[in-house]
């Protein structure tokens, strides 16, 4: 397996962005430059994130989720 990420990732099963195999390896994101541990979704080309929003929930049980934009660092934790 390769050492690069992909442009977009999303950590919602049913998205087309979803890759199982990558999340495993630990995936972290930096957001304007701070750590966010809150990333639902991320594109690097687009310049955006998609963050958690508490505990609240849609009409069909998946959590609700602000899309913020700027500069996205995608990486992989040491563990």
């Amino acid at each position: 397996m390769s050492d690069t990420l992909p442009d977009r990732l999303s950590t919602d099963p049913s998205s087309p962005y979803y890759d199982a195999d990558i999340l495993a390896r630990n995936v972290g994101v930096r957001f304007k430059g701070e750590e966010k541990t809150n990333v639902d979704e991320y594109c690097v080309s687009e310049g955006w994130v998609r963050l958690a929003v508490g505990n609240s929930r849609d009409r069909h049980g998946k959590q609700l989720t602000v899309k913020l934009k700027g500069e996205v660092e995608p990486y992989f934790r040491a563990d």
